[in-house]
């Protein structure tokens, strides 16, 4: 029974919470021991909220699930997991999260809280809606970043940090859509009623537009944000960005993967080295030079 919620508690999306670093990787606060720790107990207390909304997900959607060819796999919908011990593992994570949260920061807690209400909302109604469900998925991660700010004492975090974010997570999101569109095979009670309101070809359009702006907010950061050494030498890292950008449009749209993001992240080597020579880049930047 531990396995399976664990398992329902979905480790692997944890990963979306690196977003939360952001404040103290472009703030240059790696180096300081108070904000380091705050940021990883808030990753560790905004990855709880996120199984939170897992586990309330998959109670709500358990008989949908039992007739998807995948999802009836999942522990409540196999009856791995019973729902009674559902609920109480999420109400014991919430008792556990929250008083942490507002420990950490009143600030972080509010926005910890936004984005639990926001997950919920988007679960019952808005991820039925078309293009406000692909917003507010981007919304989340910004929310994220948001979250990482209110766990320090920010002094040089650029907005421009904001606005790649976004346009980043729309590529995302968009990503996502189209690669759950292009997998459908088995009629429309095995697929998501918002993908009805979209095709390939507009998802398409989506993607090279968010692709663009990705690239042009995060190239206008380089050069025009406060914080950054005088030499733009920030910009050696925007062709890491660009590659690890089409790398994502290529493994979309030539291979067919990218309904999980995070997991293209977690398995695809050559994304992985380019966020790996991306990162490195900037700590070299912002440390060294």
């Amino acid at each position: 029974m531990l396995k399976a919620l664990l398992k329902t508690m979905r480790p692997k999306q944890w990963a979306k919470n690196v977003f939360l670093l952001a404040a103290i990787v472009f703030d240059r606060k790696l180096t300081n021991t108070d904000a380091m720790l705050n940021t990883v107990i808030g990753i560790v207390v905004f990855s709880l909220v996120a199984s939170v909304v897992y586990i309330i997900n998959d109670i709500a959607d358990a008989e949908a699930d039992r007739q998807h060819p995948t999802k009836r796999e999942r522990p409540i919908a196999a009856g791995k997991l019973p729902i009674s011990v559902a609920w109480a593992s999420a109400i014991i994570l919430l008792l556990i999260s929250f008083p942490v949260a507002i420990w950490l920061s009143p600030a972080f807690a509010l926005i910890a809280l936004l984005y639990l209400i926001l997950n919920l909302f988007y679960s019952k109604w808005l991820k039925h809606v078309v293009l406000l469900d692909i917003i507010l998925l981007a919304s989340l991660y910004v929310i994220r970043v948001a979250a990482g700010v209110a766990l320090i004492d920010v002094v040089r975090f650029s907005p421009w940090i904001y606005i790649f974010t976004t346009f980043l997570a729309l590529l995302m999101g968009t990503g996502k859509r189209r690669a759950e569109l292009s997998e459908i095979a088995d009629g429309p009670n095995a697929q998501r009623r918002v993908l009805d309101g979209y095709t390939l070809s507009f998802l398409d359009q989506l993607i090279t537009l968010a692709s663009g702006m990705t690239i042009i907010t995060y190239s206008l950061y380089t050069f025009s944000a406060p914080n950054l050494p005088e030499n733009y030498a920030m910009m050696f890292s925007i062709p890491f960005i660009m590659y690890a950008i089409f790398r994502y449009q290529y493994l979309l749209q030539v291979k067919g993967t990218g309904s999980a993001p995070e997991e293209l992240v977690l398995s695809d080597r050559p994304l992985q080295l380019a966020i790996v020579l991306w990162g490195l880049t900037v700590l070299v930047v912002f440390y060294l030079s």
